[in-house]
């Protein structure tokens, strides 16, 4: 494939190319990027997609989704219904994520292995995809959903664990059914009938448990649900890769974090997309207008003392397939759109140790595309709306190709 009459953004902190090309191999690896004068000569019947002027960026990274869940429905409602229909659903919002310009995504709890499995082997079309399966928490904390008379309405998203012991146990689980990621709870939450976001959740003595009984199975990022300060600080401690929330993130634990190169997943969608007291439960309403300030305030701090910040929407509490309006809500606290753009690009990739394959756009790497209308470096707003997301190129495969000028094939 080659792609003609673009504006490049690569990901690498490169300045744009104005008048770029970008050309592709038969196993959907990248050949060529940069300037149309440089391009390599290509087969008479190559697929050329003229995109007009538009702009070419990488395939998105989402380092924070549930898949496995609607947005506005209640988490209690999984229980009544039918496992086949809820299949096609989630792949339905597999399909809705993928057009809106993600092309990898990060599933932290709910989703079973196996939809992976069928994205890689085409039997479905979405996200590459990384899932933890599920959660690892105590006994009422974040990941226990379980009722006064013993029922879990979550189906099992949680897997309880109270121990050092158990949640050694608990990894070995999760990664015999498949995990790619660890998810831990380090505090409460806001969507959890049983705690606050400011509750400590596992210790630093399980969380480093965690850490270390993955080290054993080989390595995998483990991703901590760590929204109140002190549980914050037990995770970034205890060694995990990532912070995902983030919303109590002072100034002793940005230091900390920054020290560490711990990442931060803010899921700032959560507070400007996510806030329906329509459709949520009051305790969880409560809980998110009462730290939606603080988050604000925390998050802008996090962004102004450079920490590595990746992408992540928690699709399913905010909408599924609105999810680059992350970026929109990062600039808004003082990003850059440029360093807006690198935290669902380069920096996602890194944080879920795919930055050898995807994240920029350079030769040897997958094509994992975006185009987008107009220059979203001058107008960030551009990509938070799916309508302008017109091509999505997934390891040279076209996804989504909604462009006016028709693709043909010239000498």
């Amino acid at each position: 494939m080659k792609i003609i009459n673009a504006r490049i953004v690569d990901g690498t902190g490169r300045a744009p190319v104005a008048d770029g090309v970008v050309v592709t191999d038969d196993n959907g690896d990248l050949v060529h990027v940069g300037r149309a004068e440089d391009a390599p000569a290509t087969a008479p019947d190559t697929h050329v997609l003229d995109v007009a002027g538009r702009t070419v960026l990488p395939g998105f990274i989402d380092c924070h989704v549930h898949l496995g869940a609607e947005s506005g429905r209640a988490l209690s409602e999984r229980f009544a219904r039918d496992d086949t229909v809820e299949t096609f659903r989630t792949a339905r919002r597999l399909r809705r994520t993928l057009d809106a310009g993600i092309t990898t995504a990060r599933d932290l709890g709910g989703l079973p292995a196996g939809f992976r499995v069928a994205v890689a082997e085409g039997l479905i079309e979405g996200p590459r995809l990384h899932t933890a399966v599920r959660i690892i928490g105590h006994t009422g904390g974040h990941a226990d959903f379980t009722t006064p008379s013993g029922f879990d309405p979550s189906g099992g998203v949680g897997e309880i664990a109270d121990d050092p012991y158990e949640v050694r146990k608990a990894v070995r689980r999760l990664l015999r059914e498949g995990a790619d990621v660890i998810k831990l709870c380090a505090t409460g939450g806001m969507g959890s009938p049983h705690d606050q976001p400011e509750d400590e959740g596992l210790t630093v003595e399980e969380i480093r448990a965690v850490v270390d009984e993955v080290r054993r199975h080989g390595g995998r990022p483990v991703a901590a649900h760590a929204q109140g300060t002190a549980g914050i600080l037990n995770a970034i401690r205890g060694g995990v890769t990532s912070i995902e929330h983030g919303y109590g993130l002072d100034a002793e634990a940005r230091e900390l974090a920054g020290e560490q190169g711990v990442f931060v997943v803010p899921t700032l969608s959560t507070v400007f997309d996510g806030i329906d007291k329509a459709t949520m439960a009051p305790y969880h309403y409560e809980k998110k207008t009462r730290w939606s300030g603080i988050t604000k305030e925390n998050i802008s701090a996090a962004i102004a003392d450079g920490l590595r910040i990746a992408m992540g929407t928690d699709a399913a509490i905010s909408p599924h397939g609105q999810n680059l309006r992350e970026l929109l809500h990062l600039v808004s606290l003082g990003m850059s759109p440029r360093d807006a753009i690198a935290t669902g690009t380069r920096v996602a990739a890194e944080l879920l140790g795919l930055d050898d394959r995807v994240g920029t756009l350079e030769a040897g790497k997958a094509a994992d595309l975006v185009v987008c209308d107009g220059d979203p470096l001058a107008d960030i707003s551009l990509l938070a709306d799916p309508t302008h997301i017109r091509c999505v190129i997934q390891q040279g495969v076209i996804r989504k190709n909604t462009l006016t000028a028709r693709a043909e094939l010239i000498d």
